[in-house]
């Protein structure tokens, strides 16, 4: 995800000339949740695959019928398969989920999709927690630095200007027509603040209630979420989002041009448009 300075240089840039977008505290956050998201979500995968199936509530188990996704095999008389069944729904997916591997077996997500590829859940556990607090740590860095430079606030968060522009961004976006401008687009903003504001809070929040130390000193954050079943549930869902939000943010960045983009959150400086500079008066 990419972020830029709040801080204005003192010599306006040109249009068209490279400016300093992006704070050093901005870049070195970003490649750190970026990293720590990366491993969180191979180990987080290998930790499903200990009980690949999500609840709704505080408790699951034979008396209870509140599964709303299960990832399993079964025998067939053409021999096992994996199944997904999602909100009661079954699909086969032999080969991907449930039943995968060469040579297969009985497992959740295939072993190219976690960390380690093969079973071992002390391992994973003991990466994804220490990945869990590089995480909070990368987001708490940013807070920190963003609160005291304004960044947050002025170049994150969408003004009643940027809301106004919101339909005209979206058909720019359609026609694949990108304005390479100091600030973020008002699209960039929603989802950079929906991601920051929203999502992150909510992956720590659920994870935090799934976690038995935790939830002796936060008794009560379990029961906010709809119990630690629950908790879990909106743990993967909110994984699923922000793999979403990945995926869409590079084909982003491949439209709007790749080497401008990496130039930005490596080095900080970033290349605008005339006609993106002019329309917002500078």
């Amino acid at each position: 995800m990419e972020h830029f300075s709040s801080e204005k240089p003192k010599n306006q840039a040109a249009a068209g000339q490279l400016i300093y977008r992006q704070s050093i505290w901005t870049r070195v956050t970003h490649w750190g949740w970026a990293v720590a998201l990366f491993f969180l979500l191979l180990t987080g995968l290998q930790i499903f695959n200990a009980h690949p199936n999500l609840y709704i509530g505080a408790e699951s188990g034979f008396g209870y019928d509140n599964a709303i996704l299960r990832i399993g095999a079964e025998n067939t008389p053409d021999g096992p398969l994996g199944f997904t069944t999602i909100f009661g729904t079954k699909f086969d997916t032999t080969g991907v989920l449930g039943w995968s591997g060469d040579p297969p077996r009985a497992i959740g997500f295939p072993g190219w999709a976690t960390i380690p590829s093969y079973y071992d859940l002390g391992t994973a556990r003991v990466v994804h927690f220490f990945f869990a607090w590089v995480f909070v740590g990368s987001i708490a860095v940013w807070l920190v630095a963003s609160l005291i430079n304004r960044h947050a606030w002025r170049d994150v968060v969408p003004g009643v200007w940027d809301i106004r522009a919101l339909p005209r961004d979206v058909i720019d976006h359609l026609r694949l027509r990108f304005h390479h401008a100091r600030e973020y687009n008002v699209l960039q903003k929603l989802a950079y603040a929906g991601v920051l504001f929203a999502l992150f809070p909510l992956m720590i929040a659920s994870g935090l209630a799934m976690s038995p130390g935790a939830n002796a000193i936060l008794p009560w954050l379990p029961d906010m979420l709809g119990g630690r079943q629950t908790a879990r549930t909106i743990h993967f869902v909110v994984m699923l989002l922000l793999l979403g939000f990945f995926l869409i943010h590079m084909v982003m960045i491949l439209a709007a041009g790749p080497l401008n983009e990496l130039r930005s959150i490596v080095t900080g400086w970033y290349r605008v448009d005339d006609a993106a500079e002019k329309e917002r008066g500078r």
